[in-house]
């Protein structure tokens, strides 16, 4: 028991180093808002954007971590792939890139950490609110300090579905997805695309949507905002109910009876999505 108990307190270490640095990169975005017509911003690919902001946040939360754990392997957005070790730190400095260029107010920062391959804790913060959205395997998912669940909603009709809509590569598959929209739209209550992935999933786990589908994610869009879902009562999956999500970057997710409907009405139109290179 006793050697439990030291690996608790260990683990929850990490969640705070995690909350430390999310707050250092959401203090650097908060501080540029004011200047955005000063923004470098550079187009990677098509529609997709990164601006010295992303660049500086990603920094500053290697640096906190770096300095707590120094031997810890890295993956992040901008940097990439940082050494070699059982811990993982999986980092999106700025989700939401689009919006903050523009002053949308709907962006955050997403750490997720994984022991030998399997998802351990994730932070995702929410600047502009100061929301921290946290999770450790086993420990549930809190936002604040406080406990979160998915949402009682147990139909379809009744539901609020959050989505996020293709691009990068994936436009070409803009006809599957608008097939998928419209199969939500004749059966939810309503649809909403923040523009956030982290954010969606927290919302998901917070009850504040009922569920929520996308494809083409990348694993620091993601990461974080699985382990809330699941730590909250929730299911997620990639579009044929695997674990897989987090290779093809295709996500749907809900409460468990909502993710059992929104799975269904996506089914008849993943063929080519799903199928892709």
């Amino acid at each position: 028991m006793e050697g439990f108990g030291e690996k608790q307190i260990f683990m929850h270490g990490m969640v705070n180093i995690a909350v430390r640095a999310a707050r250092r990169a959401g203090e650097i975005m908060i501080r540029q808002l004011n200047h955005l017509e000063a923004l470098e911003v550079t187009e990677k690919a098509l529609n997709e954007y990164v601006t010295e902001v992303d660049y500086r946040a990603e920094e500053a939360i290697i640096e906190v971590i770096y300095d707590h754990y120094p031997d810890h392997s890295i993956l992040a957005e901008e940097r990439g792939q940082q050494g070699s070790n059982e811990f993982q730190w999986i980092i999106d400095p700025l989700d939401g890139t689009t919006n903050f260029i523009h002053g949308f107010p709907v962006f955050a920062v997403s750490i997720a950490i994984t022991h030998n391959g399997q998802l351990e804790h994730g932070v995702v913060y929410d600047p502009l609110r100061q929301e921290i959205f946290t999770a450790s395997r086993g420990q549930g998912a809190q936002l604040d300090n406080r406990k979160i669940r998915v949402s009682r909603c147990n139909t379809m009709k009744h539901s609020l579905i959050a989505t996020g809509f293709p691009y990068r590569g994936n436009g070409k598959y803009l006809d599957d997805y608008l097939a998928m929209l419209k199969s939500v739209i004749a059966t939810s209550s309503g649809i909403r695309r923040p523009g956030s992935a982290a954010l969606d999933l927290c919302y998901v786990a917070a009850g504040r949507v009922d569920g929520f589908w996308e494809f083409g994610l990348k694993i620091w869009d993601i990461a974080a905002g699985a382990l809330m879902i699941k730590e909250a009562g929730g299911r997620i999956s990639d579009f044929h109910g695997t674990d897989a999500y987090l290779e093809s970057g295709d996500v749907v997710a809900g409460n468990p009876k909502i993710y059992a409907g929104l799975s269904k009405l996506l089914a008849p139109h993943v063929k080519n999505i799903a199928g892709r290179p």
